[in-house]
Parts: structure tokens; sequence; C-alpha cells
């Protein structure tokens, strides 16, 4: 099961803690499922084949910086008394995600989609605050995909949301999303059979098992 795999690679790094670990294999499988949807949005908008391995890869690794964040997150104190801290430390997950790449010389196409992942088509995003077509064209494919699976994802504070429901939460916010990119995902969500978006997170391609382990990599030299 590609779930093993995953789990294969977090273990091989002996230095990690245990709650390193899991961090990480939770990213990665969040990473996965955002790479597999923003690829087939991409090939709905007539994409070509060096975008969708690009967007492959950068859906991948946009959360890569979430790893810096949580292991500077305790500096900022308890969740209750410094909230606003510790959200300015998570808002700077996609700065740090862009210097990763950057380090490990990915190219700008892959970089600037990754840092400008959460700018919203009327300019309530971040890192930026970017507004429409200020925001690279991959960045805004990535914003739908990311929120997509974040929602039909089980975190620790509220159940997984069923499709349907989690695509009237996102219409409900519409004016976050580019319109075509939004329409074509729509059409990928809705034509798709059910299974094979239940699998988005568990079909590993050799493209994304080439660098998932830059996750292990970066949580190593933090």
């Amino acid at each position: 099961m590609e779930e093993d795999y995953l789990e294969q690679l977090v273990m091989e790094s002996a230095s990690l803690s245990s709650k390193m670990r899991e961090y990480i294999y939770v990213e990665m499988s969040h990473g996965v499922k955002v790479s597999n949807l923003a690829q087939e949005v991409a090939k709905e908008l007539g994409e070509d084949e060096t975008f969708c391995r690009q967007i492959a890869v950068a859906g991948l690794l946009h959360d890569i910086g979430k790893l810096w964040v949580m292991k500077h997150m305790n500096e900022a104190g308890s969740e209750e008394t410094l909230t606003i801290e510790r959200m300015k430390i998570v808002r700077m997950h996609p700065t740090h995600s862009c210097d990763m790449l950057m380090a490990e010389g990915y190219p700008a196409g892959i970089t600037q989609a990754v840092y400008y992942h959460h700018e919203n088509v009327d300019g309530t995003g971040y890192p930026e605050n970017l507004r429409g077509d200020k925001i690279p064209w991959m960045a805004r494919i990535l914003r739908i995909c990311d929120v997509y699976c974040a929602l039909t994802t089980d975190r620790s504070y509220r159940r997984a949301f069923e499709r349907f429901a989690a695509m009237e939460i996102m219409i409900d916010e519409v004016e976050d999303y580019d319109m075509r990119c939004f329409l074509a995902f729509q059409r990928v969500i809705h034509n798709e059979a059910g299974e094979k978006l239940r699998s988005l997170c568990t079909v590993i391609s050799p493209l994304q098992k080439e660098h998932l382990p830059l996750f292990v990599k970066e949580a190593e030299a933090l």
C-alpha cells in the first residue's frame, strides 16, 4: 500500500522524534493529495505536460515549510496566551517553503506557486495580499486544491467534510478563487468517480516518490 511507502520513508530517519515523524507523515499525505488533484485540474484547463509536472511537484511540496513552523511553534508560548504570535508563525510557512525549494534549486515556476498558494483573488490572502492576475496562475490552481483537500481531511479539531459539504463551503467563499480555475476544479470533482477521488491521497507517482524524501531531509536539517 502507498501509505506503507510514506511510513517507511519517515521511519528511515533515526534522528527525528516520533512527533516530527508523525507530522511529516501528515504533511506528505496532504501534499500527495493536493498534487494529484492539482494535476487533474491543470489537465482539465488544457495545460501542457511540463506545466502539469511542475504543478504536481508544487502541490506535493507546497507546505514543506510547516516543518519549520512545527519546530518553532513552542517558542511563541501557549496557544491560549499568544494566539496572534502563533498565527504569525503559521503564516510564515509559504516563505519557508519557498526558501527551502529555492535552496534546492527548484525552478521559479514551482517556487512562486508555493510562495503564493495562500493568496486570494480578492486580495485578502497572504503573504502579499495580491489580487487577481497578479497571483501566479499555478498558485491560483493550488489555492483551490489545497482548500478542498484540507476540508476533506480529518483534523484534530473536526472530522473531514463530505465532498458535497466541502464544495458548499467553498462556493460560499468563491470570491477567494479564480473563477476559471474554480469551474475546472468543479468539473474534475463532479466528473470523477468517488473511488478515484478517495484514492487521491494514496496513489503516489514515480515523480512524487522522487521528491518526497525532501521532507525528511529538511526536517533533519532543522
